[in-house]
């Protein structure tokens, strides 16, 4: 749970303050980064302030996933688990986002896009640009 928390608190975790919790309540490091590497839960870098997160489970990755991240890619300029160089936008494949029906599915900063298209990205994306 405390980890939970300092997830919460700045987005991922700390270098630093994974020291601070691993003297805190007595832990080998190895064990604290050995839970931060396993859960996908967990960063160990800033996401940026717009976290995109692509579903890659099987009815979206079927209907296009690929596209998707492909298409995001061009627009962003960067990959997977990177973050734009102006901090805006980080792009991450998930699992599964429990909405098989609306495939593919783009969540942004918990916001959902269901049956995306690759040509509705570039306006998706300007909405929380100019936010």
């Amino acid at each position: 749970m405390i980890l939970h928390h300092v997830q919460q608190h700045f987005g991922y975790i700390p270098r630093e303050v994974a020291f601070e919790v691993a003297d805190l309540i007595d832990v080998p490091l190895a064990k604290i980064y050995g839970v931060i590497t396993f859960y996908n839960f967990f960063k160990l870098k800033k996401p940026g302030r717009n976290q995109i997160q692509v579903c890659m489970g099987t009815a979206c990755y079927l209907k296009g996933g690929e596209d998707i991240i492909a298409e995001l890619e061009g627009i962003l300029g960067v990959g997977v688990n990177t973050v734009t160089p102006d901090g805006e936008f980080s792009v991450e494949a998930v699992r599964c986002l429990g909405c098989c029906g609306l495939a593919p599915v783009m969540v942004i900063n918990g916001e959902v896009f269901g049956k995306v298209k690759t040509e509705s990205l570039q306006g998706i994306i300007a909405k929380f640009r100019n936010a």
